[in-house]
């Protein structure tokens, strides 16, 4: 199981935090992140349930992990392994992670899918969101998987949709002409673009689209 403690700093302050494995005392915590995260007019049926969260930490509890600081839960990230083949990437986000359900968890699978990453408002300047995604390549590493993927949303592109197709759109992102709040994040924590998944989520600011975004395990 992970555990890692470690400071961040809010205003040169340094706070305690902790990453580490969420468990079943932490679904109340889950669920009101997910509330701050996607608040209204985000359906609240579509929050994490606490089926989805019983099966992942039964079907795979390395891959749940959270942040905490001075003892609130401030961020999840969330994970399941999949057998994945580069060259055949077209999938949507529902087939691929059992709409969050994670039944489809294979022991046997070569890549550490995310299924969704989520830090409380108020806490987003603190870099948790990268300081987790890094805790999820250890992961990689440890458990000897080919790569960390998923399908980041593009929630600039509908923008720029009329004059852009998605590629076009990605590239000018990825060489510093357009910035995205997605994926330049996700840039930033050391993921590399593999392609467009066209109908990945219904989601109206990326026009349906995402750009499945990899983490190879640099010792493979």
């Amino acid at each position: 199981m992970y555990r890692s403690e470690f400071y961040v700093f809010e205003h040169d302050q340094p706070k305690a935090a902790i990453i580490r494995n969420y468990t079943k005392e932490d679904f109340g915590q889950l669920i009101e992140i997910q509330s701050e995260c996607f608040p209204p007019p985000f359906p609240s049926e579509l929050w994490w349930n606490q089926e989805q969260l019983t099966n992942h930490v039964e079907l795979f509890p390395e891959g749940a992990l959270c942040i905490e600081i001075g003892g609130e839960l401030a961020g999840s990230l969330t994970g399941l392994c999949v057998d994945f083949n580069p060259n055949h990437m077209e999938h949507t986000w529902a087939e691929i992670t059992d709409n969050g359900y994670i039944r489809n968890h294979n022991t046997n699978g070569n890549t550490l899918y995310i299924v969704d990453i989520s830090v409380r408002p108020k806490y987003r300047k603190l870099g948790l969101g990268k300081l987790i995604m890094q805790a999820m390549y250890h992961i990689v590493i440890e458990k000897g998987y080919d790569r960390l993927l998923g399908g980041g949303r593009m929630p600039g592109y509908h923008i720029h949709n009329k004059q852009l197709t998605p590629e076009e759109y990605l590239d000018a992102v990825v060489k510093g002409q357009l910035k995205d709040p997605v994926i330049t994040f996700l840039l930033r924590c050391g993921r590399v673009p593999l392609g467009i998944a066209n109908n990945y989520l219904d989601d109206e600011e990326s026009c349906n689209n995402a750009v499945l975004m990899q983490w190879k395990n640099p010792f493979k």
